[in-house]
C-alpha cells in the first residue's frame, strides 16, 4: 500500500503545482488590474513594483489554495476513474475510502498551512502592501485624486469633485477646493461646475483650471468667531480661473514610510480578538450609559409601584385618575417627553450603528481565518467523490465543475460577510454560512461515491413514466 499511496499522492501533487501557480497568476493580475489606474504613470521603479506584485502574491495564496485544492482533487480521481485505475484498486479489495486516505492527510496538511499563513504572513503582507500603495499614490496625487469624497493627500488643501472623465482622466465635474495653506481653518474656498488639471512631468506645480464657480473668503481672519459672523463675506463669481497648487513636498516621498498599522487585514488572530475585546466593552459602556440616561431623564424612576394604602382610591389605569384638563396635561408631557428621548437616540444613532459595523468587521474577519482554511477540508470532500463519479481528468470539464463550485462559495461567503457587517446576522454565522452549507453536499457526495451510486437515479424519474405507460396502452386494447 505504501507504494499506491505514493503513486495517489504524486498524482494529486502534479495538478495541485500547476493549478495552484495558474490560479495564484490569475488573482493576482486581477488585483493589479483594479489597482493599475493608482499606481500607473508614477515613475515608480520597476524593482518597487515587482515588491508590490510580491506581497500581492503573498495575500492571494490563502486564496488559491482552496481552488487549487478542489480541481487537483476532481482531475486526480476523475483521472483515476477515467483510465480504470479506480476500478482496478477496488476490484484488488481497497475501498474508496483507503484510497483517498492519504489525499485527506495531504488537504488537512494543506489546511494547516493555510491556517498558518492567514494568521502570520498574510496580516504582514496586507501591511506592506497597504502601505507600499498608499506611498506610491504620492508620487503623483492628480492620479490619486478620488471622485466623491475630501482628498487630503495634498498638504495644506481639501479637494473634492463629483466625477474625473476625460481621455486622460484630467477633467473634473462640481469641483469644491478648501485652502487651509493659512492654518485658520476653512476661510477659503473654490466652487466650480467644471475643471481640469494640466500638471507637468516635473513640474513643482499641480494646476486647476477651474470654470464657472465662484471664490469665498471670509474678511479679517485675526477676530473673533462671534465678531466674524458680523463681518461682509467676500465672494466672486469667475469664468476661469487658476489655482497652482505646490506639491515640491511631495518629491521626495519615502516608499518604506509605514503609518497604517491597525487595519483588521494587518492583524493576526490574537490581535483581532484584543482589538473586539478593546471596542466591544467600550461600545456597551456607552450603550449602558445611554440607557441610564435615557432613563433618568425621562423620569422613570417615579413610576413605582403605589403602596398599597393608594390602591383603594386609584384606578389602574393611570389617565382615570386625573380630570379632563388633567389627562391632557399627562399626554402633552408624555408626548415631549417621548420626543426629546427618540432625539436623543437619533444623535447618537449613527455613531453606534458606526461602531457596531467596526466591531462586525474584525469579528467576521477572526471568523473568516479559520473557516477559509476548514475551506480546504470541505471543498476536497466535494472534488474527490465528485472527481470518481464524473470520471473525468484533465483541465477541461473539472476545470468548469471546480470554478462553479467555487464561485457559489465565494458567492455565499460575500453574502454572510455583508450580512453579518450589517448586524444582520451574527459575525460567526457570517463567516461560516458557506462553509456550514457546503459541507453537507460533501457529506453527499463521498456516501455517492462511496456507495457506488451516481448522482442522480434516472430509473426513479423513468420507471413510473413506463408503468404509466404500459397501464394506458394495456387500457387502450
Amino acid at each position: 500500500m505504501k507504494i499506491i499511496d505514493k503513486y495517489i499522492i504524486k498524482s494529486f501533487l502534479s495538478p495541485f503545482l500547476t493549478t495552484f501557480l495558474v490560479i495564484l497568476f490569475v488573482l493576482v493580475m486581477q488585483t493589479l488590474w483594479l489597482r493599475f489606474d493608482q499606481i500607473a504613470g508614477k515613475g515608480i521603479e520597476i524593482g518597487v513594483i515587482l515588491k508590490f506584485l510580491g506581497y500581492l502574491s503573498l495575500m492571494m495564496v490563502p486564496q488559491a489554495f482552496p481552488i487549487a485544492i478542489l480541481l487537483s482533487s476532481i482531475m486526480t480521481m476523475g483521472k483515476f476513474a477515467e483510465n480504470y485505475e479506480l476500478a482496478a484498486l477496488k476490484a484488488s479489495g481497497i475501498s474508496l475510502k483507503r484510497i483517498m486516505r492519504p489525499l485527506i492527510f495531504l488537504a488537512l496538511l494543506f489546511s494547516g498551512i493555510n491556517f498558518l499563513f492567514l494568521n502570520n504572513i498574510f496580516p504582514k503582507a496586507a501591511f506592506k502592501s497597504k502601505n507600499l500603495l498608499v506611498n506610491m499614490q504620492k508620487k503623483k496625487p492628480a492620479l490619486a485624486l478620488i471622485a466623491g469624497r475630501f482628498n487630503s493627500d495634498i498638504p495644506g488643501y481639501l479637494i473634492r469633485f463629483d466625477e474625473k472623465y476625460g481621455k486622460e482622466k484630467n477633467e473634473l465635474k462640481n469641483v469644491l477646493i478648501y485652502d487651509l495653506t493659512d492654518l485658520k481653518g476653512n476661510v477659503k474656498s473654490i466652487t466650480a461646475k467644471t475643471g481640469k488639471i494640466t500638471t507637468e512631468e516635473g513640474s513643482k506645480y499641480m494646476t486647476f483650471i477651474l470654470y464657472n464657480g465662484y471664490y469665498n473668503e471670509e474678511n479679517d481672519k485675526e477676530i473673533s468667531s462671534k465678531e466674524r459672523k458680523r463681518m461682509p463675506f467676500t465672494k466672486s463669481f469667475f469664468k476661469e480661473y487658476t489655482v497652482n497648487i505646490d506639491i515640491s513636498s511631495l518629491d521626495n516621498v519615502d516608499l518604506e514610510e509605514e503609518r497604517y498599522k491597525k487595519d483588521f487585514e494587518m492583524l493576526s488572530l490574537n490581535q483581532l480578538e484584543y482589538y473586539i475585546d478593546s471596542l466591544v466593552v467600550p461600545y456597551h459602556n456607552a450603550i449602558e450609559s445611554k440607557s441610564k440616561n435615557i432613563y433618568t431623564r425621562s423620569f422613570a424612576k417615579g413610576l413605582v409601584a403605589q403602596t398599597t394604602d393608594h390602591t383603594a382610591y386609584l384606578s389602574d389605569t393611570i389617565l382615570n385618575n386625573f380630570d379632563n384638563r388633567g389627562k391632557l396635561v399627562v399626554i402633552e408631557n408624555a408626548k415631549e417627553m417621548a420626543k426629546r428621548s427618540l432625539d436623543n437616540v437619533s444623535a447618537f444613532e449613527r455613531s453606534f450603528i458606526y461602531k457596531q459595523r467596526t466591531i462586525n468587521v474584525f469579528a467576521v474577519e477572526y471568523h473568516k481565518r479559520i473557516a477559509f482554511s476548514v475551506a480546504c477540508m470541505v471543498l476536497f470532500f466535494i472534488g474527490a467523490p465528485l472527481g470518481a463519479i464524473i470520471r473525468k481528468g484533465g483541465f477541461g470539464l473539472p476545470m468548469i465543475i471546480a470554478i462553479l463550485i467555487f464561485v457559489i462559495y465565494y458567492f455565499i461567503t460575500i453574502m454572510g460577510s455583508n450580512l453579518a457587517r450589517g448586524s444582520s446576522i451574527p459575525a460567526y454565522m457570517g463567516a461560516w454560512l458557506a462553509t456550514v452549507i457546503m459541507l453537507p453536499l460533501g457529506i453527499y457526495l463521498t456516501k455517492k461515491a462511496t456507495t457506488e451510486i451516481g448522482l442522480f437515479n434516472i430509473d426513479v424519474f423513468l420507471q413510473p413514466l413506463s408503468i404509466f405507460f404500459a397501464k394506458f396502452k394495456k387500457n387502450k386494447k
